[in-house]
């Protein structure tokens, strides 16, 4: 992982490694391949939880990823989205499936319109280094 990275993450409560079956398997469920930088964040730690800078930042273990798409009902009212974390409130993250690049959008958890999803990234590195210079 990229040493800036490991900085801006420094502040995170991490988890144990996922493992690559597991990544494979929700890819397999998912029916995509999830982004490259993501997927070696998780064989580093399974998900986190804690501040980068001043923002709050909750990313799933890989093995809640599908029960909790399936608990907000991604795939029902927000198809082309697949939520892998949150701000630890009204806010999910989501990769946006509908491209090649998915990108990462912030979209509020109750909306129904995909209108409502906002970039936050173009890569999930991008992503933790806008969050980390966010301004709250």
């Amino acid at each position: 992982m990229d040493n800036n990275i490991i900085k801006i993450i420094g502040q995170m409560a991490s988890n144990q490694p996922a493992s690559e079956e597991s990544l494979k398997d929700v890819e397999e469920k998912l029916g995509c391949n999830l982004p490259s930088q993501y997927k070696e964040f998780m064989l580093e730690s399974n998900g986190a939880e804690g501040f980068i800078g001043s923002s709050y930042l909750v990313i799933w273990p890989i093995e809640q990823i599908i029960v909790l798409n399936q608990a907000y009902r991604v795939s029902e009212f927000n198809p082309g989205l697949v939520y892998f974390g949150s701000d630890g409130g009204g806010e999910a993250y989501a990769f946006d499936i509908r491209t090649k690049e998915m990108p990462i959008v912030e979209f509020p958890f109750e909306s129904i319109h995909i209108e409502d999803a906002e970039l936050c990234g173009k890569t999930f590195y991008e992503f933790l280094q806008n969050l980390y210079c966010r301004i709250q």
